[in-house]
């Protein structure tokens, strides 16, 4: 089965809104075995809308569409789907009665612009919805189905998932598409396309790769007769690609490098403090966003002068001679950490941010009794890009530090 999701409202074109609604109907389809090939958002605009139900209909068996059914005359989505189909609307005496005493419940006046809320045509079933006035459609014509789910997303994810995805079960013939993803840091994209040349020409499992913030994801999607056979050929294909770049990959699927790191620092009982100074707090607001760092994370010391830094107790000499944005200051701002605060591990990143050039040079220190490290790193972008990406860099090397050394 084919799917095309059709988010519809003005407000979604002119970036007043995010459509969060085609995400989320996206991720609940590969498991029905369901293949999306279009999201086609459209305004509130009559002809527009049949114009896009009729290029879906061309090239899709399930169209959902969300928004639209509201009480206001912008509220098009009925229309244009009676349109499609060639039906006339109709108001329901019985819808229309539930919605007024869904009103009268609550001691409400309801507007009579309402009633259009009630309107059906003969195919279509009305999906009934718990958290608003506005019912939902299941339509079925011409070996097509169509559903069309109000826009707000608590009210749609509710519908979805009590009206319309039983439904979907029953049509669908068994198939699952499930996805896995895989990250990885300190490789640039063109460099894993080069490696992983002969896999992602494969099919089934698919491989497709993506830049994000904390390095580059790997999707790995397959579609199988049944899940234990698809989660085995995903399995299959992820050692494959763990053979080429492991040390690389940090996590999977729902990881964050925090997280990561966390689970970490509580296996091998350790505590971690950290300084900064380029990255503005950055470091160890990103820690302490984790619920589970109470356990490890002692604090962090934010220094961007340098005579805070030496107020800390990093040696005056060594920002006389090497300066701001130097191995050495790096080395000793997670010394002084880790003494400071009386962790068992002491994370620093210094440097510098060049907002006219985009460009950044930083310096990750590690320190312990075991072990001492800087790894330097240049980053490309906006000063609040930089920034994140000396973090997850950061975060990264401690997550090596606590697999090679400790």
């Amino acid at each position: 089965m084919k799917a095309e999701i059709i988010p519809i409202g003005t407000e979604i074109l002119l970036g007043n809104i995010i459509d969060t609604n085609s995400s989320f109907l996206a991720s609940q389809l590969p498991s029905l075995g369901i293949d999306l090939y279009f999201i086609s958002a459209v305004g509130d605009n009559q002809e527009r809308l049949l114009g896009t139900l009729r290029r879906a209909w061309r090239r899709a068996n399930l169209i959902i569409t969300t928004g639209g059914l509201g009480p206001t005359q912008d509220d098009i989505t009925r229309e244009a789907i009676a349109k499609l189909v060639g039906e006339e609307l109709k108001v329901d005496e019985e819808l229309w009665r539930d919605l007024q005493s869904l009103f009268s419940q609550h001691h409400w006046r309801i507007p009579q612009g309402n009633i259009k809320q009630a309107a059906i045509i003969p195919s279509a079933q009305a999906i009934s919805n718990s958290a608003g006035t506005a019912p939902g459609w299941w339509l079925e014509k011409e070996n097509h189905i169509v559903v069309a789910l109000p826009g707000p997303a608590d009210e749609m994810r509710i519908m979805w998932e009590k009206g319309i995805l039983p439904k979907l079960q029953q049509k669908v013939t068994g198939a699952v598409i499930i996805s896995r993803t895989i990250k990885t840091f300190g490789l640039p994209e063109a460099r894993i396309d080069e490696l992983l040349a002969p896999l992602l020409r494969l099919s089934n499992p698919t491989l497709a790769t993506y830049f994000k913030p904390d390095g580059i994801h790997l999707r790995l999607t397959v579609k199988a007769q049944g899940e234990m056979e698809a989660r085995q050929m995903i399995a299959q294909r992820e050692t494959e690609i763990r053979d080429i770049i492991n040390p690389h990959i940090w996590g999977v699927d729902n990881d964050t490098l925090d997280s990561v790191v966390g689970t970490l620092l509580e296996a091998k009982n350790l505590s971690l403090a950290t300084m900064e100074s380029c990255t503005d707090g950055l470091l160890s607001n990103s820690i302490s966003d984790s619920l589970e760092s109470s356990a490890y994370f002692m604090g962090g010391l934010l220094a961007c002068r340098d005579e805070a830094k030496v107020a800390f107790g990093v040696d005056s000499y060594i920002m006389k001679h090497y300066g701001k944005g130097s191995s050495q200051e790096a080395q000793a701002m997670a010394e002084v950490a880790r003494k400071n605060l009386r962790a068992d591990i002491g994370l620093a990143i210094s440097g510098s941010i060049n907002p006219g050039e985009n460009s950044g040079n930083v310096f990750i220190g590690l320190n312990s009794d075991k072990f001492e490290r800087v790894t330097p790193r240049t980053f490309i972008g906006n000063r609040s890009r930089i920034k994140q990406r000396a973090v997850y860099a950061a975060l990264f090397e401690l997550r090596k530090a606590l697999l090679e050394e400790v």
